[in-house]
């Protein structure tokens, strides 16, 4: 990839400056000589003056000889506290020197870290301050390590923006000396600031970094390097990109900025600084001819290093670091150019209906901009809200109660619009066939599933990075980056189809987004527990969009999310998945028992993880995995308790994310912070993501819906609602005086009378607009309506060009009132004069049981008769292919077979009170070509059948029931009811059939 930067003597296409130089040196001050001297007083009076001043006024503390017994049975006089404190002295003293003496070394070389004196701390950082300030007035004080001169000064306008880079990568390693760091990084980063006002040629020089070894249990990484010599750890990303591909003096490259080795050279940016910096190798004190050589054989490879080297499979860079991994690194995909070859996006990551504005218009963004949780919870929200149709339906005697689920107001009102305009269940949907056609594939050629850390959706793929080099994927899988990232590209994955195989990751949940990619980490997978810092509040928005996600997402299969120091209780989002417990101690005493089971069973059935098992012919019955959701911090035994449980966890199954206030847990393998920008930082990792997160108002709303939802224990919707009727939301006048200005068809094909057709290419997006707002008279709000239309997205001016078509197209009323308005809350709604055919059906049906035909037979009878006749088929049977895809979020799929089915019932029991058993048979027939699954009304068509006294005929009405009912066999009380009427049901089936 060709590099371009800017120089002092050229645009951003001049080519840098690669010869070695000299830096210029920095003018040095009178208050620098001050400081310098102040700093040799310091070191002269604690290196020469504290032992001259102890031999002077105390002597040698120790005995001359060798002390006798009796020295030991003498008293305890001040001078023997005076001789102890005097050795204590000396040791300090001792260390302090060794501490000087390595610091002046470290600093003379130019090359390499000081070493680190042991318990030192604060005395090795304050000589290496001392000694800073002394040699900043020096010959080679420009390339030393900062003293104290800097302290206090502006730091603002400091750091040099970030490269732009097309793939951000991850530093490895472990923070070392983080006091030391931290100070090191503001003075250098001050004397940077000084030595910037001076020339700006000094913007070509080239600068070198030599990586130092470990040191004990401290591993140099480009964080620290960055940190340290560039003053913002971020940029180690500038670093990387100078030296990607590159070859190093050991003949590997690198490849990912967390697989850095011990004696690999990088270049720096010209304004790097620090005294572990070389210049000029050939003219560097105290380095090697080797080192001098292989920097200046580095030097000469440039740019020609820095193509496609990346996209090599199977390289040395790739194939050397992997085993070199000592935790577990995760690392952004490089982004795929789409078909077009000009780099556009296929469809916004952000969610599937989102737009260009950058402002709410009244909705959460953060349910707008999680795609996956979204669909997950509108997905698992319809679900609940038919089952509760149906329960209630079948829970009803004599004609259905409540037909209509509570229109949502307020805050529940906004989160569920927020869930309609960000909800991607098609990426939901090809995310979860991509998953089961890979595992499905792998078992074809007996190849057990990879381990992955994380996967990527960025421009439409699917990227998976896994925990080491696995070989070349399955097609139409390919490989990535490099061995460790398996890719499918968006066009693949839409050639997939339903495969009966267990879900392979289905711990893979949402954190956040970086630029046009959405990261999905692999919570079972990680080797250790996940850590996650910073305010409570802030934590636990991020807790609730985990937990919610696990819980309803589309990728998984069987599933055990267990909650411990959750505020809000989630449990309603999905009963059979969620638990909460009460303590840390509860959830110890749980997963030790947990864990022991899972090991014995894997080791029972000759299993080295869930992941070999989920490949198995137990496949969808065992090793469902466990996400452990700790929000409150565990504390002293608990959380080395917790650590060890989570050591062997990932090979189990078994995920840990706790949370922590100090940022400091044992067995963290990750560490993750969210800021309260709503940033997700992770810098071991190498990310900085836009944290996605479920904030408590939205956790209530969230969890009010679904509550909402729940049927009650007498069989009706939402809680306490009990047996009373209800209204629906809109009734319109089925008198002749309420006729309608325009009146829509939509049970059965589409019509529209009382307007002429739009002219052009708009009429079917207009036709769909009017079906939108017809299903929705308590008013849909205008990014609903514009994600409805435009599922990938569209520009705000688009959308209101079409509202305001669509309100010219509806005209107005006699008054002048537009029949197309919007509310105090900007929801566009219709005027009453604009009906649909499903308005009239409810108002028929509650005017028959519940208004005049209630206290009326005759117009009782006339309204469910005028209502079954509008009947015509299916909701908007002729719609065309690859529209009204938001029809997939309503349950008016539902509603309406159970509307018919209660006018049938309805119907019918009018004319059996009158003994007219084939007009009610004829009304049971007209119902089930609509609503032919329900179980009522094959029920009531048995009694119907029953009561005209034919035996052969009710016999055909059973066999055809049992033909319908297939392998699932016939419902257990309609099971009965036929041992009622036609004992001999079993054995005249196969003569009738």
């Amino acid at each position: 990839m060709a590099r371009t930067t800017s120089s002092s003597t050229g645009g951003p296409s001049a080519p840098r400056n690669r010869t070695p130089q000299p830096l210029p040196r920095r003018r040095r001050t009178f208050g620098d000589f001050v400081k310098a001297f102040l700093a040799f007083v310091a070191l002269a009076a604690l290196v020469f003056g504290v032992p001259g001043a102890l031999a002077i006024a105390v002597g040698w503390p120790l005995p001359g000889g060798m002390p006798s017994l009796d020295w030991l049975q003498q008293e305890i006089t001040v001078g023997t506290f005076v001789n102890v404190l005097t050795v204590v002295v000396w040791l300090a003293w001792a260390q302090f020197t060794a501490c000087v003496l390595v610091e002046v070394k470290a600093a003379l070389s130019g090359v390499g870290m000081p070493g680190r004196i042991p318990g030192a701390g604060g005395s090795q950082l304050l000589a290496r301050q001392l000694v800073a300030a002394l040699l900043l007035v020096g010959a080679t004080a420009a390339s030393f390590a900062p003293g104290l001169s800097q302290f206090g000064q502006s730091l603002e306008g400091n750091q040099k923006p970030a490269s732009a880079a097309s793939a951000q990568q991850t530093p490895g390693g472990l923070f070392g000396d983080q006091a030391g760091g931290a100070a090191n990084a503001v003075a250098e980063q001050a004397e940077q600031a000084a030595d910037r006002a001076g020339s700006s040629a000094k913007d070509g020089d080239t600068k070198y970094y030599r990586i130092q070894p470990p040191e004990g249990r401290h591993h140099d990484s480009m964080w620290e390097i960055a940190e340290r010599h560039l003053g913002d750890g971020r940029r180690y990303k500038e670093i990387y990109q100078l030296n990607k591909d590159r070859e190093q003096p050991d003949g590997s490259r690198l490849s990912e900025a967390s697989l850095i080795r011990p004696g690999w050279i990088m270049e720096m940016p010209a304004d790097a600084h620090g005294g572990e910096l070389v210049e000029m190798p050939d003219e560097a004190p105290k380095v090697s001819q080797d080192v001098k050589e292989q920097i200046s054989d580095y030097a000469k490879s440039g740019d020609h290093q820095q193509g496609g080297g990346a996209q090599e499979q199977g390289g040395s860079g790739s194939g050397s670091g992997s085993g070199d991994r000592d935790t577990a690194h995760i690392t952004i995909p490089e982004q795929r150019p789409s078909e077009s070859g000009k780099g556009k996006q296929e469809a916004p990551v952000a969610g599937s209906g989102s737009e260009s504005e950058g402002f709410s218009f009244g909705l959460p963004e953060a349910l707008i901009g999680a795609p996956l949780l979204a669909a997950g919870l509108l997905g698992a929200l319809g679900r609940r809200r038919r089952h509760a149709l149906w329960q209630s339906a079948m829970g009803a005697v004599g004609g259905r109660r409540g037909m209509e689920p509570p229109t949502p107001t307020g805050g529940a009102a906004d989160v569920q619009d927020a869930l309609l305009v960000g909800a991607d269940p098609e990426g939901v949907r090809l995310l979860d066939l991509s998953l089961r056609g890979l595992a499905a594939s792998l078992a074809e050629e007996s190849r057990a599933l990879p381990t992955v850390y994380a996967a990527w959706l960025s421009n439409g793929d699917l990227h998976l990075q896994l925990a080491q080099p696995a070989g070349r994927p399955p097609a139409p899988w390919q490989l990535g980056q490099d061995q460790t990232f398996w890719m499918l590209a968006r066009t693949d994955a839409e050639r997939y189809e339903d495969v009966d195989t267990a879900a392979p990751y289905p711990g893979l949940v949402s954190l956040g987004t970086l630029d046009d990619s959405r990261l999905l980490l692999n919570l079972e997978a990680v080797p250790g527990v996940v850590s996650l810092s910073g305010r409570e509040a802030d934590r636990a928005a991020v807790f609730a969009s985990v937990a919610a996600e696990l819980a309803t997402n589309g990728w998984s299969d069987r599933m055990t999310i267990t909650l411990v120091g959750f505020g809000q209780d989630l449990t309603p989002l999905a009963p059979n998945r969620l638990r909460h417990l009460d303590d840390i101690e509860a959830l110890i005493e749980t997963m030790e028992a947990e864990t022991r089971q899972r090991r014995g069973a894997l080791g029972a059935a000759g299993h080295d993880s869930v992941l070999t098992g989920r490949t198995g012919p137990a496949q969808h019955t065992r090793w469902a995995p466990h996400l452990v959701l700790l929000a409150a911090e565990p504390e002293g035994d608990d959380a080395v308790k917790l650590a060890e449980l989570a050591a062997d966890a990932s090979r189990l199954g078994i995920g840990y994310l706790v949370g922590t206030e100090s940022g400091d847990l044992p067995g963290a393998a990750w560490e993750m912070e969210i800021t309260p920008e709503g940033k997700l930082l992770a810098p071991l990792l190498g990310l900085e993501l836009e944290a996605q997160a479920l904030p408590e108002a939205q956790q209530r709303a969230v969890v009010e819906l679904f509550v909402e939802a729940d049927p009650g224990e007498d069989g009706t919707s939402g809680p306490g609602s009990g047996r009373t009727a209800t209204t629906p939301p809109f009734l319109v006048d089925v008198t002749e005086q309420g006729r309608p200005a325009v009146y829509a068809r939509l049970v059965g094909t589409y019509e529209i009378i009382g307007l002429e057709t739009p002219d052009g290419e708009r009429s079917p997006l207009m036709h769909e607009a009017l079906a939108l707002l017809l299903l929705h008279r308590e008013g849909v709000h205008p990014r609903v309506l514009s994600s409805a239309l435009w599922p990938r997205g569209v520009t705000e001016d688009v959308r209101d060009a079409l509202i305001d078509r669509l309100r010219e197209w509806l005209g107005t009323e006699p008054d002048g009132t537009p029949r197309l308005k919007a509310d105090r809350s900007g929801r566009l709604t219709l005027a009453k004069s604009v009906v649909s055919d499903l308005d009239v059906l409810r108002s028929l049906y509650h005017e028959a049981t519940q208004g005049r035909g209630a206290n009326s037979r005759a117009v009782r009878g006339r309204m469910l008769t005028d209502a079954l006749v509008l009947v015509r088929g299916p909701l908007l049977s002729d719609r065309p292919q690859g529209r009204y895809g938001w029809l997939t979020h309503e349950i008016i799929d539902a509603q309406l077979p159970l509307l018919v089915a209660d006018i049938g019932l309805a119907l019918s029991e009018f004319h059996l009170e009158k003994g007219r058993a084939e007009k009610a048979i004829e009304a049971l027939n007209a119902a089930l070509n609509s609503a032919p699954g329900d179980e009522r009304l094959w029920n009531e068509l048995l009694r119907a059948t029953h009561a005209v006294g034919d035996p052969a005929r009710l016999q055909q009405v059973a066999a055809d029931l049992v033909a319908r009912s297939g392998a699932r066999g016939v419902p257990p009380r309609t099971e009965a009811l036929l041992d009622e009427l036609l004992p001999t049901w079993r054995s005249g089936l196969t003569a009738v059939s």
